[in-house]
């Protein structure tokens, strides 16, 4: 479909492509309406053919969900749309045990989480996904956003693979680009992450990109004094932390100055256990 209707105008989809390379407006910021059926369609722009408009689901058209996710599935689905994949949005699956927000593929879907979402729920969508056999990759936006210190809520979204190592997906619709955070690694017994950042354009060049990258991974230089001059401040302040190794320490008969400069010069997972806690549960 080549033209739809805006505010009551009819406009073509080539025009509408031209406004949005000079800037002048971003994409499906507005209400695209079908001439024939009025109901809701977007935008989909390629650079191997010519720019269209194509349905939505009835998503849209749900009370109560805001912007950011809306947007951002609308955005993903014409980007991978562009990119040759029949992506659908909000596709039940499982007989309706299970919705996915962008159906990339039989294999993949994307969940996009902008609201806050408890372990127990993460688990059970999760698990569903492989009873499908389905890839589920979760891209979260602005609330769950990965900065300098780990929080325990974000541990469901990472993912790996041997390329990119520990890798972390994030949107922005508003902008309008996807952004990588990959080679995540976080300090042997602080919060504190170490990542490199890329971020890819959402349509079908930054998509195809996105697949192909092959980056280089940094590696990251560590400071033991700092790791241990933290785990000391930890127990003088007597935080959850502070108390649990010491409790470990005084078990043992230990000193914080007698633990192996090792415990402390070597990154972990996010996933994984804190490095000291681990070394005094080891001396069980």
């Amino acid at each position: 479909m080549y033209a739809a209707m805006l505010n009551n105008k009819l406009v073509l989809a080539i025009e509408e492509e031209q406004i949005i390379n000079l800037g002048n407006k971003k994409i499906n910021s507005e209400r695209y309406i079908c001439p024939h059926c009025q109901k809701r369609v977007v935008l989909v722009i390629s650079e191997k053919k010519q720019a269209f408009f194509k349905h939505v689901t009835k998503i849209d058209n749900l009370q109560g969900e805001k912007d950011e996710h809306r947007t951002s599935k609308s955005l993903l689905k014409s980007a991978f749309t562009a990119a040759g994949f029949n992506a659908r949005m909000e596709v039940p699956l499982l007989e309706g045990q299970l919705r996915a927000d962008v159906l990339v593929s039989d294999k993949l879907s994307l969940e996009v989480q902008c609201a806050p979402l408890s372990d127990k729920e993460y688990q059970h969508r999760h698990k569903l996904y492989l009873d499908a056999g389905i890839l589920d990759l979760w891209i979260v936006g602005k609330r769950h956003y990965l900065k300098k210190r780990l929080k325990k809520t974000q541990l469901i979204f990472f993912r790996e693979n041997q390329l990119w190592g520990l890798y972390y997906l994030e949107i922005d619709p508003f902008h309008e680009y996807l952004r990588l955070k990959y080679n995540i690694m976080l300090e042997p017994v602080t919060s504190n992450l170490k990542y490199q950042t890329k971020i890819f354009k959402l349509d079908e060049v930054g998509i195809r990109k996105l697949w192909k990258f092959k980056p280089y991974k940094k590696k990251y230089t560590l400071k033991p004094k700092k790791q241990k001059t933290y785990i000391h401040k930890q127990i003088l302040q007597k935080t959850n932390l502070g108390l649990k190794i010491a409790e470990q320490l005084y078990k043992h008969h230990l000193t914080l100055d007698q633990i192996p400069d090792q415990v402390f010069e070597k990154w972990r997972k996010p996933t994984e256990k804190n490095k000291l806690l681990q070394y005094l549960d080891e001396l069980n």
